[in-house]
């Protein structure tokens, strides 16, 4: 049996290597930092070094881009071998990943590839997270992906594939504001339906992050986070109440202090209040 992850209502950042000066030289007003795992499993070099210094002065989320939980061949053993060092090594709060798949026996995709939502890639994905929270020692949390198509063969809607799978292996949820508002936009379902119907009390972790517009809207966290999923962040506390939330960027980083602008619009709507930049 796992342990429970406890909530925690934190706000914070995406740690990335633009603000390792920041976070090092300064007190940055955030509670946590989550950091992409895989740039961390190392058994030495700087940026192991950056991430333990930061871990002195912050809590540290680990969230991994290629556990491949939606893998027919299953998780690698030397990945979760690996992960669980840097999880000794860091004492992080929580480790995540994507519902997804990323890899096959012979090739990494290096992208979060999408899953056929039935009752075998459940049962699949089931038998995944029960392996990896086993080898790890601990719950995992799951972010929902963002997604572009959907399968002919599928016979549920995301959130009930989420439920099912939470519920089955005891595992947590991170819950991507931004992709519900992507996906909901791209293959036409209610967003407010997707929260109503996904286990608030599994839900752990929020990322709020920017798309690129269109027709069909591409999730590329490459700029500030959109009004309507402000919206959808809003409505999102109503159902699951005060819940650890974090801005995310991965590309054209900007200044610290826009990103925490950001934050501080999260605060806001979630009746908290602003901190100060103490340098």
């Amino acid at each position: 049996m796992t342990p429970e992850i406890r909530p925690y209502a934190g706000f914070g950042i995406g740690l990335r290597t633009d603000h390792y000066g920041d976070f090092i030289e300064h007190d940055v007003p955030v509670d946590f930092v989550e950091v992409i795992s895989e740039n961390f499993m190392l058994e030495g070099g700087r940026p192991l070094r950056i991430l333990e210094q930061v871990r002195t002065k912050y809590d540290v989320i680990l969230h991994g881009v290629s556990m491949s939980v939606g893998s027919a061949h299953g998780i690698d053993g030397a990945y979760l071998a690996r992960l669980k060092s840097l999880a000794e090594r860091i004492d992080p709060l929580w480790i995540s990943d994507h519902l997804c798949w990323t890899r096959t026996s012979a090739h990494n995709s290096h992208d979060l590839l999408p899953l056929p939502l039935t009752t075998e890639a459940l049962d699949m994905v089931c038998r995944n997270i029960d392996h990896a929270q086993n080898i790890l020692g601990r719950a995992m949390l799951f972010e929902n992906p963002s997604s572009y198509l959907t399968f002919p063969e599928d016979e549920m809607t995301e959130w009930e594939f989420i439920t099912a799978m939470a519920r089955r292996t005891g595992c947590f949820l991170l819950l991507d504001i931004n992709n519900i508002y992507v996906s909901a936009h791209n293959h036409g379902f209610a967003a407010k339906e997707y929260l109503a119907g996904i286990p608030h009390e599994q839900v752990r972790q929020i990322h709020l992050a920017g798309h690129t517009p269109g027709p069909i809207i591409i999730d590329t966290h490459d700029r500030a986070v959109a009004d309507g999923v402000w919206s959808l962040y809003k409505e999102a506390l109503h159902f699951l109440g005060p819940v650890a939330t974090m801005i995310e960027r991965d590309d054209n980083i900007p200044p610290l202090t826009e990103l925490l602008d950001e934050l501080d619009i999260a605060r806001s709507l979630a009746g908290c209040e602003t901190l100060q930049v103490v340098s």
